[in-house]
């Protein structure tokens, strides 16, 4: 073992020294010879390799370096380069006496006596472990969330794709299936003109899915654009109930509405319809015959607020917040079963959203809902 250095304090210095390095437990506060050798051990060294001083004292500081790290010489490169600059900073995994690792914060200075004799190194060391797990916790979080968003990214790409594909042949069936039933191509016998309205059917629910995936890959994108002006919301809810009224006198289903005069929101009109027919035509799907539908509009210090009240079938109280989820329909069963994408309300609350008010619900079980729509008066 080589010579220790003769390192002195006297007094009062020597003692607060003493306290200072011994007592210290957070971080690994220890003197090497010129040599590497260890010379003294403190209580957070002792707490962070395992050694206790007397198993440490007189062996190389390499000890607490990998195979591989001793193999590469970097206990001797760091005390070569603290030697020639004075101090030398490094992080990287170390070994305890148990052959765990820990990552450690190093810092090695050169202790040189008045004449600039070398004398010795103190060595300074952190346990950093925790921090780098959180490092490495934030970096693994970031990378599943990048890989999330370019999942999104394709996902909502291949719906906006699909969609306008299929839009085109759709409306061309759509387009012939009208032309037919006008007589452009001769004379039809009734039940040719039952088939091409079951065909006609068929093609505008299709296409109202299409519409559907269209709207949501483009409101998951941020590709859908807002014309926000001033609107008439007893205006906007008599056009809506004009054009869903067939469907609810088909079903057997009163259909009204009472709006207080003047009602202006500050709205897309064409988004605020397009949410007016899915909280209608949902009431409409989940309302049995004879049931009622009416629609409210009123206002307070800073919202228009409209009401579709149903007395359908009801929503659990567990599936609420579910029904607002995409492609959930929690009516639907191999019994029971409803036409749809289940993407109505998850597009409805979206663009609410994100025209400054909010979609929210209410029901119970076997009474009815009842759906409540906030937006910003104009």
């Amino acid at each position: 073992m080589s010579e220790r250095p003769n390192i002195s304090l006297s007094g009062d210095d020597a003692e607060l020294y003493k306290l200072l390095v011994e007592t210290v437990r957070d971080y690994a506060i220890f003197a090497l010879d010129p040599n590497g050798t260890i010379v003294t051990w403190n209580a957070g060294a002792q707490r962070f390799k395992g050694y206790e001083a007397h198993e440490i004292i007189g062996r190389h500081f390499s000890t607490f370096y990998s195979a591989d790290d001793r193999a590469a010489k970097k206990p001797e490169k760091e005390l070569e380069l603290a030697t020639a600059f004075g101090r030398v900073e490094d992080e990287g995994w170390r070994i305890r006496k148990d052959g765990s690792r820990f990552w450690a914060n190093v810092v090695i200075t050169a202790i040189r006596d008045r004449t600039g004799r070398l004398i010795g190194f103190a060595k300074v060391t952190r346990d950093l472990s925790e921090r780098r797990a959180a490092e490495q916790r934030a970096l693994e979080d970031a990378r599943r969330l990048a890989t999330a968003e370019e999942a999104s990214r394709a996902k909502s790409e291949f719906l906006a794709s699909m969609s306008h594909e299929l839009r085109t042949p759709l409306n061309a069936i759509g387009g012939y299936a009208d032309l037919l039933l006008a007589g452009v191509g001769g004379p039809i016998a009734p039940t040719q003109e039952a088939y091409l309205e079951r065909i006609r059917k068929s093609q505008q629910h299709l296409l109202g899915i299409i519409n559907d995936l269209l709207n949501f890959s483009r409101i998951e994108s941020g590709r859908l654009e807002y014309d926000m002006r001033s609107a008439d919301v007893s205006l906007a809810i008599q056009d809506v109930v004009m054009m869903v009224e067939p469907q609810a006198k088909a079903r057997g289903l009163s259909l009204s509405a009472k709006v207080a005069a003047g009602l202006c929101a500050w709205v897309d009109r064409a988004k605020l319809d397009q949410i007016l027919v899915n909280l209608i035509s949902n009431a409409i799907k989940f309302t049995e015959r004879d049931g009622t539908i009416e629609l409210n509009a009123v206002e307070d210090a800073t919202n228009i607020i409209i009401t579709v009240v149903d007395t359908g079938i009801g929503i659990p109280a567990d599936k609420l917040h579910a029904i607002f989820e995409p492609f959930v329909q929690v009516g639907r069963s191999l019994t029971t079963a409803h036409e749809g994408t289940g993407l109505g309300l998850a597009i409805s609350r979206d663009l609410a959203r994100a025209m400054g008010g909010d979609l929210n619900v209410r029901s119970t079980l076997d009474v009815g809902s009842t759906f409540e729509l906030l937006l910003k008066k104009a």
